[in-house]
């Protein structure tokens, strides 16, 4: 469950960073693979999960879309794990972020200066 939730962020992290930057991206994590392609065409995000199995994220920036598989590398099987439009939550200042200083906190005293 935890590989599930690191791969979830990792591909989020990099769909915010293509919707945000539009260019070409890099992964973090062990033997994570992508590619650079144009910010308007799928990406797809290969994770080797270490238990036979390897998790694919596959990017849609046009669409703001997040999709998350697992491959059996032993069967072959493909189960779906969660696809998330993620269109509103890119809208957010923040979520679920700990401790100071916030956003809010970074921006009022940017503004002081």
């Amino acid at each position: 469950m935890k590989a599930t939730g690191f791969g979830l962020a990792l591909g989020f992290g990099l769909l915010v960073a293509a919707v945000v930057w539009g260019g070409p991206q890099t992964g973090a994590g062990r033997q994570a693979q992508d590619r650079a392609v144009p910010s308007d065409q799928l990406i797809a995000m290969s994770f080797d999960l270490g238990d036979g199995r390897q998790q694919v994220t596959m990017v849609d920036p046009r669409q703001r879309v997040l999709a998350v598989y697992h491959i059996d590398k032993a069967s072959g099987g493909i189960a779906l794990k969660g696809v998330r439009n993620v269109q509103w939550d890119l809208l957010m200042e923040d979520f679920n972020s700990a401790g100071a200083p916030t956003p809010r906190e970074v921006r009022a005293i940017s503004q002081q200066h």
